[in-house]
């Protein structure tokens, strides 16, 4: 049976209602993406393998395990190996400035004999021999949530266009400004990471020629600590800011320095993508709102293109899921059961 069934493309508005009508499916699919073949992209409806035909043994790198982003993918891809009856083994490296660690993580997958790996990599300049590696020995390489670009070789890769989701966000903010004007410090993330890159290109371009000035980037990883200080840092240096755009994890550092600052009613905060604190956050009106990329909905992918490739069925080389941007105003459309894990959820490190 074929399992990806072409639909007529759709815009992020109307994706986002099709989305909300899956919900009420006992199943997670099928699940409306942007599949790329090169120049081309096109909207199809992503249906997985009903069940594996074999208990493989998958191997999974993470960067890090710091925020329920991160534990979303991981809910994802732990749930659907479960699903599909195969194995797991996920390793997480710590942080995004820990890249040897990753590297050394993927000597472990390849020294263990997976029949697949799949990488949210920490850099793909850094990671990118380690792909070659393994498909030279006949591993299947599957790229996850973080960007992989055309000249690095991977067998299938799903993560969002980046600097769509953070236009989205940023003409978001400005409708939220109705005309007006604002000063606003941008935290895109790791530096090197690729993907806070694209974020900060894409929320440039989504300012150009609105009354929203960018008045400062400021990279650094994402975790809360290390958040926390760079916005102090802003406050000090750019009393001028009364907007923050950036990671969750900046979004969430950012609630307790400004009100430790006494600024809390004088400065929005807006996320570019989701964790639980976030969607907390924003139902108490401490941000405006966050961006989602489905990050359990990616786990699930991961696997299943892995199990694919290993049992010689077609599958999509590139797939984008469609970034909705969430606010109170579309929250109950949105099931968040492809956003983020459940709140009662600890993550799996082995499956067996």
């Amino acid at each position: 049976m074929m399992q990806f069934a072409k639909v007529a493309r759709a815009t992020v508005g109307t994706l986002s209602l099709a989305i909300s009508m899956g919900a009420m499916a006992k199943d997670w699919w099928p699940f409306n993406v942007h599949e790329v073949n090169g120049d081309k992209i096109g909207t199809s409806a992503y249906v997985p393998n009903d069940k594996a035909t074999k208990k493989w043994n998958l191997c999974v790198l993470v960067p890090h395990m710091k925020d329920s982003f991160w534990v979303a993918t991981a809910y994802g891809v732990i749930e659907e190996a479960r699903r599909q009856g195969v194995k797991v083994s996920l390793y997480q490296a710590g942080g995004y400035e820990n890249l040897p660690k990753q590297i050394a993580q993927f000597d472990d997958c390849m020294a263990g004999k997976a029949d697949a790996i799949i990488t949210g990599s920490i850099s793909e300049v850094g990671m990118g021999k380690k792909f070659k590696e393994g498909l030279d020995k006949g591993v299947p390489q599957i790229g996850m949530v973080n960007p992989v670009g055309n000249n690095t070789p991977m067998t299938a890769k799903v993560f969002v266009d980046f600097e769509t989701m953070a236009k989205a966000t940023g003409d978001f903010l400005i409708g939220s400004l109705n005309g007006q004007p604002a000063n606003v410090v941008s935290f895109p993330g790791p530096q090197g990471s690729g993907w806070a890159e694209s974020y900060a290109k894409g929320f440039r371009n989504s300012l150009a020629g609105s009354k929203v000035r960018l008045i400062a980037e400021k990279y650094g990883d994402t975790g809360v600590a290390a958040q926390l200080k760079l916005v102090e840092d802003s406050l000090q240096a750019s009393p001028e800011m009364n907007v923050i755009w950036g990671t969750a994890p900046t979004a969430e550092a950012s609630i307790g320095a400004l009100r430790e600052a006494g600024r809390k009613k004088d400065v929005k905060v807006l996320s570019c993508y989701e964790n639980q604190a976030m969607l907390d956050a924003m139902n108490r009106g401490d941000i405006l709102g966050f961006g989602t990329q489905f990050p359990v909905i990616q786990g699930r992918i991961a696997v299943d293109m892995a199990i694919r490739a290993l049992e010689k069925k077609p599958v999509m080389k590139f797939v984008q899921p469609v970034p909705v941007m969430i606010s109170k105003q579309n929250a109950g459309q949105i099931d968040m059961n492809t956003v983020l894990a459940p709140t009662h959820w600890q993550p799996v490190y082995s499956l067996k």
